[in-house]
Order: structure tokens, then C-alpha cells, then sequence
């Protein structure tokens, strides 16, 4: 069983810059594809973005793209989600996941995830 722990969420003023960690417990492969999505109350959960270790593969969604950037340090099973150029319309909770199965293309679809975290809050002021 994989748990997911966000952290780095917080309150920042439009162009600041966050970074979100995702720490995970449990082995997960490089061949697995991890992601983060946010959601608002006013908006479904929508993906923001997406990376495969074994193909070092990024995916993101074009409203955070020259903008935000995904990693991973294997070695500290820890997912990063770098933000900045941050905008009011980047608030939101943020959430991990991590799919079960292996697939050579993530995307940003929340179908194809299984395991979630929690949440981190970023709010961005204007």
C-alpha cells in the first residue's frame, strides 16, 4: 500500500514561487507514472502535471507550462512540483498520485491514477 503526503503549500503573492513535495511511503517503481493535480471549489479536479522516471517524461497542462516544472528524486521516493510566475488563478488544493500500473505515456488524466495524497493548500493573492 502507497501513502502520499503533500507539503510546501502556503500563501504567496501573484509571480512568487512555491515548490511542492509529495513525500511517498512504500516502493514505487521509476516505471510508474506520478502526477499532480489541484482542484477548487469552483472546478473539478484537473491535472497540472505528470512525469515517468524510466523515460524521464514530463507532461503538463498548458496553463502551467514555462511555468511550473515536475521531478522526482527516486532515491528519496519524493515527488516536486516547482511553481513559479505563480498566478490568483493557480489557487488551489494540490494532490499527488501515483498510478498502480505501468503505462508508457501518463498524460494528466486522473483516471489512470490510483493512489492519492491528501492535499497542500496554495493560495496566490493578486
Amino acid at each position: 500500500q502507497v501513502q502520499l503526503v503533500e507539503s510546501g503549500g502556503g500563501s504567496v503573492q501573484a509571480g512568487g514561487s512555491l515548490r511542492l513535495s509529495c513525500a511517498a511511503s512504500g516502493y514505487i517503481p521509476r516505471s510508474r507514472c506520478m502526477g499532480w493535480f489541484r482542484r477548487t471549489p469552483e472546478k473539478e479536479r484537473e491535472g497540472v502535471a505528470s512525469f515517468l522516471s524510466v523515460s524521464s517524461s514530463e507532461w503538463y497542462a498548458d496553463s502551467v507550462k514555462g511555468r511550473f516544472t515536475i521531478s522526482r528524486d527516486a532515491t528519496k521516493n519524493t515527488l516536486y512540483l516547482q511553481m513559479n510566475s505563480l498566478k490568483p488563478e493557480d489557487t488551489a488544493m494540490y494532490f499527488c498520485a501515483v498510478a498502480l500500473l505501468y503505462r508508457p505515456s501518463c498524460g494528466i488524466d486522473e483516471a489512470g491514477y490510483d493512489y492519492w495524497g491528501q492535499g497542500t493548500q496554495v493560495t496566490v493573492s493578486s
